[in-house]
């Protein structure tokens, strides 16, 4: 089954693709303080509605980029209906390929749950850091460590022990490279029940609307299990926060 199709189908009751709730999205962006035609860089911005919600707050002028046609698509029919004046430019493309016009010409950068693009969570915070204008601020959504995972929870998943730290240790490692942590925003279980939960209940769904899609198998096969492995071990161990720190040098 092709990804961005497998991902557009179980996150369509998503207004949001990660484990947050719009209230804490929203509480982030009224810390952020941004004035008037800052420039704002998004990496994987899914359906857009973070850079969307501060264009719509701060007047800003920015950048998202992601590689779902789905998303992108999504995304600029959200910010003609909300936002048709803002000025911010959707690409669809690898996060990873993106280059700025100039180097530390962001404001904001961004990268919400997505870390893979630059090779995990210090690779993602090199990555803003060099596109952000000293002084100013990168948000970044990584998962953590809650406690040590079931061996079979790695292999059921796929996943190294390594691919994550703690929570601790994702703000360790912006501050060993020079970055000021201003603020933490934690998903709890109910972000992750309804972030998991809706894909769910999407993927059913669609497979009894469309039995003539040959994809519908597995669809079902892929989404039951990842249900199986949140409720049996994902739910104790894996956590999500947003981190916000600034640039200083």
């Amino acid at each position: 089954m092709e990804t961005w199709k497998f991902f557009d189908i179980t996150h369509k009751e998503h207004i949001i693709c990660n484990p947050a709730s719009l209230e804490k999205y929203q509480h982030l962006i009224d810390l952020l303080h941004l004035p008037p035609n800052a420039n704002v860089l998004e990496i994987a911005m899914g359906k857009g509605e973070f850079i969307i919600r501060v264009a719509e707050q701060y007047a800003v002028k920015g950048v998202g980029v992601d590689l779902s046609p789905y998303c992108v698509r999504d995304a600029r029919a959200k910010l003609a209906e909300r936002a048709p004046q803002a000025n911010i430019t959707f690409l669809q493309m690898d996060g990873a390929d993106y280059q700025p016009d100039k180097a530390e010409s962001f404001d904001l950068t961004v990268c919400l749950g997505a870390s893979w693009i630059f090779d995990g969570h210090k690779g993602t915070l090199a990555a803003l850091k060099a596109m952000t204008r000293p002084g100013g601020l990168i948000a970044v959504g990584e998962p953590y460590w809650q406690q040590e995972p079931d061996p079979d929870y790695l292999k059921t998943a796929g996943f190294e022990r390594d691919l994550f730290g703690s929570h601790y240790k994702n703000v360790l490692t912006g501050q060993e490279m020079g970055l000021v942590l201003l603020y933490t925003l934690v998903s709890n279980r109910d972000d992750w029940d309804v972030y998991e939960g809706r894909q769910w209940f999407a993927a059913e769904n669609y497979a009894q609307a469309h039995p003539e899609d040959p994809d519908v198998s597995e669809l079902l096969e892929r989404v039951r299990a990842q249900k199986k492995e949140y409720l049996q071990w994902g739910r104790d161990t894996l956590g999500w926060a947003i981190y916000l720190f600034r640039k200083v040098d």
